[in-house]
């Protein structure tokens, strides 16, 4: 009788651990990469005007305070988040980079250093993997060949395609989340970054954009819901660097703080996390919460302490 309750015991707990079993905190993870958004402007925007984002933090993990790499500037630092390591090691090194400026430190046979989209690929041969954007930088950093669906829209650099941010959002995000239900799917926003520059950060027209992306969060965890993966699915916003006056590129803070949001299963709820972050330590946290290896080569730490 004794063994018989072990066994089944055992084959209850096996059952219900399939995540422990499986070395992963979620199936899905959902990232929502916003070029250009400075912790300090997140600060200081009306918190009612950006209800889903801080839904998202109330109800999630987060830190104001992850660094940028340095120059803060945006393929040098989409580089180290997509490819775990610094800009020493990466060798990205303009706002523009397309290909390193000297060999990088190491690479895979594709002649580009691993990304989180190639070690899913290798460890999870058979994941649905996504990555859309409306900036073409956004392609030369992520290894491309190893993404099933890989899309550029270049509507917001044309002024007679009808773009908005909405529109992209509707059109290039929900219908894949719902339909592919992917295991790793990248939102890239570049919206923020080209009113920066424009308009200025901190203007009327960033706050304003900012309310449009909290719009377009809100579709994607509507879309995640519509998907039937809510329960098994992490939803991470993050950006690359953030800014001052009309641009950056410079050693200040307001340039090189970003925000770093996780929310959904087994993440902690409401909870500021004190632990230093780094960019290349966004691609680290995806692997811990998908069970994959991480590979020699990088450097970045997950995020643990977010997690219960």
């Amino acid at each position: 009788m004794k063994k018989t309750l072990l066994l089944l015991t055992v084959l209850f707990l096996l059952a219900g651990s399939q995540d422990l079993l499986a070395g992963r905190k979620a199936k899905h993870v959902i990232v929502i990469g916003i070029d250009g958004w400075a912790s300090w402007c997140l600060q200081q925007a009306d918190p009612a005007t950006l209800p889903n984002i801080h839904y998202l933090m109330d109800n999630g993990s987060y830190t104001l305070k992850k660094r940028s790499v340095m120059p803060s500037a945006s393929a040098i630092n989409w580089a180290s988040i997509f490819m775990g390591v610094p800009t020493e090691m990466h060798c990205y090194n303009a706002w523009n980079s397309k290909e390193p400026a000297i060999p990088a430190a190491y690479v895979n046979e594709r002649g580009i250093p691993p990304t989180i989209y190639s070690i899913l690929r290798e460890q999870h041969p058979h994941a649905e993997t996504g990555l859309v954007f409306n900036w073409d930088g956004i392609g030369f950093v992520t290894d491309t060949a190893v993404i099933d669906h890989v899309v550029y829209d270049p509507g917001y650099h044309n002024p007679s395609s009808g773009y908005t941010l909405e529109k992209y959002t509707r059109e290039q995000a929900l219908p894949y989340i719902k339909e592919k239900k992917p295991e790793l799917f990248t939102f890239y926003i570049g919206d923020q970054d080209e009113v920066g520059h424009a308009l200025g950060w901190g203007s009327p027209e960033y706050y304003q954009c900012m309310v449009e992306i909290d719009r377009s969060v809100g579709l994607i965890l509507q879309a995640i819901k519509d998907a039937g993966i809510e329960k098994d699915t992490i939803v991470i916003m993050t950006s690359d660097h953030g800014g001052q006056g009309h641009g950056h590129g410079g050693f200040t803070l307001e340039e090189l703080e970003t925000p770093f949001i996780l929310y959904g299963k087994h993440v902690k709820k409401g909870y500021e996390f004190p632990d230093a972050m780094m960019q290349y330590d966004h691609p680290a946290t995806i692997a811990y919460i998908l069970g994959l290896k991480a590979p020699q080569s990088w450097v970045g730490r997950p995020v643990k302490s977010a997690f219960k």
